[in-house]
């Protein structure tokens, strides 16, 4: 059965960090991904506060796999802006694989965010950030089916 961002946004934190550890890697992803911030989840604010964040603030991620880096969709007209690095290596969480999304090098304003996404149904990632080397929330990434 295929996820959903309204399970994920009813799932504890350790259900969606269980979910995360049995991610797969696949391959780093291409293109644009609609993202969805996943806080206070479980309770029933966390749907309003998923569409707050992404009508107000981020709407999601757009990859340039090739080039590994990517650009976050910010404010409600989605300026691409706040770039990370792209490359697989060790989860902080469970020291598997993943997908790393590093900002410490590439922003003034997240050098001190890192975030880290694995595939848990086609075209569906879940993620996890963490601020320094704490936990902070996790998130969704949907991409359009592949043609």
């Amino acid at each position: 059965m295929a996820h959903t961002v309204e399970e994920l946004l009813n799932l504890t934190d350790t259900q969606l960090d269980e979910l995360f550890s049995n991610g797969t890697v696949g391959d780093i992803p291409n293109g644009q991904a609609k993202g969805t911030a996943i806080i206070a989840n479980g309770t029933k604010f966390s749907d309003e506060i998923a569409h707050f964040v992404n009508f107000f603030a981020w709407q999601g991620k757009t990859f340039d796999a090739q080039a590994g880096v990517l650009r976050n969709r910010i404010t409600h007209f989605g300026f691409n802006a706040i770039i990370a690095k792209v490359y697989k290596g060790p989860s902080w969480f469970d020291n598997k694989e993943c997908i790393v999304l590093d900002y410490s090098d590439t922003s003034l304003v997240a050098r001190w965010i890192r975030d880290e996404i694995r595939l848990i149904d086609p075209n569906f990632y879940l993620g996890r950030v963490y601020w320094g080397e704490k936990p902070l929330i996790h998130f969704s990434l949907e991409f359009p089916p592949s043609q």
